[in-house]
């Protein structure tokens, strides 16, 4: 009996070992997938390591742009390098605008800093967001970009009190509700960023040198600009239509779409 037992555990232990190295075997090759899925994840993950070329548009006088992990920092002194009435009388820049129903606050009256953070690559795959009252982008002049709102209201009622440009200041800081003529005037310049990482065109596409006849709700599209390198990218433009009474073209009413 003995021997049997013997015997028996001589053709058994081969077996085993075998088994185990099949065991083995098969644990290497169910781990290498996803090792090698989890490779392609970090390849398919874009990593940003230097800013777009449409920020070099951006007023360095009034700002400094830096990137800051998947972040865009945008540290601005909200100054804007145009002339306005809203300079007030004495400032190299001030502009007479007899028809402007002026609010009480002149530019250098406060403090315009601000800074804005945004996403590097924004995310286009989740829900709009709409726009809120306050600062909703930064201009390329390093002032900033509010909605179609004034106060509680539409913009409607404060019309009368916006500049030649588009813009005026009331309790906070100097802001464009309008297309700012000053820099962008029925054509495809660069307006500036949104809080939701996208940038604002003017009303012309730079691809086809024309209005664009495909923006989605928030007057945005993908296609080729004068910034992203012959490739596609979805940006906005200050929509093609008068805005009641202002007789101009609201910069931005939403909603987002890059959050």
């Amino acid at each position: 009996m003995k021997k049997t037992i013997k015997n028996l555990s001589l053709v058994l232990l081969p077996l085993f070992i075998m088994s185990i190295g099949v065991i083995s075997c098969s644990s290497d090759d169910n781990d290498n997938p996803i090792a090698d899925e989890e490779g392609m994840e970090d390849e398919d993950d874009e990593v940003v390591t230097e800013l777009h070329a449409a920020f070099a548009e951006f007023n360095e006088d009034a700002t400094t742009i830096f990137l800051d992990g998947s972040n865009v920092v945008i540290e601005t002194t909200g100054l804007p390098n145009h002339e306005s009435v809203y300079w007030g009388e004495g400032n190299v820049l001030y502009r007479e605008e007899p028809d402007v129903r002026l609010t009480p606050t002149r530019i250098p009256d406060r403090d315009q800093a601000q800074t804005i953070t945004v996403d590097a690559t924004p995310n286009l795959t989740g829900s709009t967001v709409a726009t809120e009252l306050g600062i909703i982008g930064v201009a390329v002049s390093g002032s900033y970009i509010f909605n179609d709102q004034e106060g509680n209201g539409a913009l409607d009622q404060a019309a009368g009190s916006l500049d030649w440009t588009g813009a005026h200041i009331g309790p906070s800081v100097y802001h464009y509700h309008l297309e700012p003529k000053a820099f962008t005037n029925d054509d495809d310049k660069l307006v500036g960023i949104l809080n939701d990482g996208i940038f604002l065109y003017g009303r012309k596409c730079n691809a086809i040198e024309d209005y664009p006849t495909d923006l989605d709700a928030s007057g945005g599209h993908t296609s080729v600009t004068q910034h992203s390198n012959s490739k596609e990218e979805y940006h906005y433009h200050i929509i093609n239509e008068i805005y009641s009474t202002t007789g101009s073209y609201i910069a931005f009413a939403g909603p987002f779409q890059g959050y």
